[in-house]
């Protein structure tokens, strides 16, 4: 999804939080991701998502490829809903690898809470006042 009318640069990676089995409550966790996503608005930094679901109605090769292959990116965020929990390593093995094979050319960051998103990205990249690695 576009989240902005800027040239998108960073892919964001995640999880659906309305698409992940369990009994909790998903909006905190929507409401975290779009304070994230809005960030880069407010920065002049155009950005796209990937979320997909583990409820099995997505084939996560192909929907995280395909966000990968619509456009070269400058950086691509990966969620901590992707690489947290240890039974959830063989997914975040599987998106790094698409990433690696994907966006060869892209910065890998890591976010700390949804809402941090732009921060991993402004590491890598060039935001305007601030230079790439500024973070580092």
């Amino acid at each position: 999804m576009d989240t902005t009318a800027l040239t998108p640069r960073v892919l964001v990676i995640g999880l659906d939080p309305y698409r992940v089995p369990g009994p909790w409550d998903p909006q905190p966790v929507a409401d975290a991701i779009q304070v994230g996503i809005a960030g880069f608005a407010e920065r002049g930094v155009g950005v796209e998502t990937c979320l997909f679901g583990l409820d099995g109605s997505d084939d996560v090769e192909a929907v995280v490829s395909a966000a990968l292959a619509a456009r070269p990116w400058e950086c691509v965020v990966v969620g901590g809903g992707v690489r947290k929990p240890e039974d959830q390593l063989e997914l975040f093995e599987q998106v790094l690898n698409l990433i690696r094979r994907h966006a060869p050319d892209a910065a890998i960051a890591f976010n700390s809470t949804a809402a941090d998103t732009f921060d991993a990205a402004a590491r890598w990249i060039d935001v305007p006042g601030r230079p790439a690695g500024a973070g580092q």
